[in-house]
């Protein structure tokens, strides 16, 4: 068994030896044939994340311990269950729901694993998908994969339920309304399919490059945006495409310069979702948020039971997959670097190289 980790933050990753896992009590082992390559990954790899106004928030300071296999969007098959384990078996194949917390607390007993403050989320505070296997503590947070191609079911267990997770914050709003989307990489577009079969039908794409605003416009946007510029600027774009201000913005790239676009495009009571790692702060004119009251809503991930949901809406036909690209796992360098230049069209999926 080997996993490409992060063994040095900076550095390419390393292939290295993994032991198997065993299961005890409900654990379930799941051999990986599929795991997406996120955006969060790079961040990881890097090792910080800009917080705003010089400071920056380190893996260490999350108690993450390096060398790590990252991915967290994983499909694969049951390979080994732990004697107490129940619904679940060896062959089954399934998507790996990885957001696990503590299992004990209010928020896990309440369904909100990703909301956990003692998170152990798989391909961050335990190995993931860049290995040959992963282990999770009990069936429920394994769902079924079948009817759905692997490859994009591994994009589900976080693009999906991160996008359904924020267009849920965004409600109710009306199919007609339009609803701007910052961003059209992965996220982007997964949230463009996942409007869709929502039922909404008036979507603007926003973002720098032109290849990706024609993948937005391929995938069901009904404008694309280019988001280059002061955001003064890109805030005219986008309200010519919008014919005025809107009710709903969710940002997946969250810088300060994006934000700032969001909140400019906002109508009164309008939502702004915070989803991205972009880094930064946001500059608000607190007079201004009283004569033109809006929201500011951050969000991380999504629950088991988004998952489900998710998977329901994939399997059902309703939505629309987004393209992806399909790599062996030697190459977890080659697409880090792909997706740091901004050259990928909506997901890179690793598989073994066996």
């Amino acid at each position: 068994m080997t996993a490409w980790v992060v063994v040095e933050n900076e550095k390419p990753l390393q292939r290295m030896a993994q032991t198997p896992l065993q299961p005890a009590g409900t654990e379930v082992v799941v051999r990986v044939t599929h795991a997406g390559i996120c955006h969060s990954d790079l961040h990881f790899w890097h090792g910080t994340y800009d917080l705003g106004g010089g400071r920056t928030l380190r893996l260490t300071d999350r108690g993450v311990k390096l060398p790590r296999a990252m991915g967290h969007e994983v499909v694969g098959r049951v390979v080994r269950v732990g004697p107490d384990a129940r619904g679940v078996s060896v062959g089954d194949l399934r998507i790996v729901y990885p957001w696990l917390g503590c299992g004990h607390c209010e928020r896990c007993s309440g369904g909100e694993d990703n909301l956990c403050n003692t998170p152990n989320s798989i391909g961050v505070m335990q190995d993931g998908g860049y290995g040959d296997e992963v282990k999770v503590p009990h069936p429920r947070y394994l769902v079924d994969a079948n009817g759905i191609d692997p490859a994009y079911a591994a994009t589900l267990a976080c693009s999906g339920i991160t996008v359904y997770s924020a267009i849920r914050k965004i409600q109710p709003i009306a199919p007609d309304d339009p609803v701007v989307l910052i961003g059209a990489g992965g996220l982007g577009l997964q949230a463009i399919a996942m409007l869709q079969a929502l039922g909404h039908r008036n979507i603007v794409s926003v973002d720098l490059s032109p290849d990706k605003r024609a993948a937005a416009l391929e995938v069901g946007a009904r404008a694309a945006v280019d988001g280059a510029g002061e955001p003064a600027e890109v805030t005219a774009r986008i309200l010519a495409a919008t014919g005025g201000l809107v009710k709903a913005v969710i940002d997946f790239h969250n810088s300060g310069n994006t934000a700032t676009v969001g909140v400019e495009c906002l109508a009164k009571s309008g939502r702004l979702v915070l989803v991205g790692l972009g880094g930064g702060q946001l500059e608000l004119s607190l007079a201004g948020f009283i004569f033109r009251p809006r929201s500011v809503i951050g969000t991380a991930t999504g629950t088991p039971q988004d998952l489900r949901d998710v998977v329901a809406l994939a399997r059902e036909g309703k939505l629309r997959p987004i393209p992806v690209s399909v790599r062996p796992r030697s190459q977890a360098n080659e697409a880090l670097a792909e997706l740091a230049r901004g050259q990928v069209r909506g997901r890179i999926v690793l598989t073994p190289d066996d």
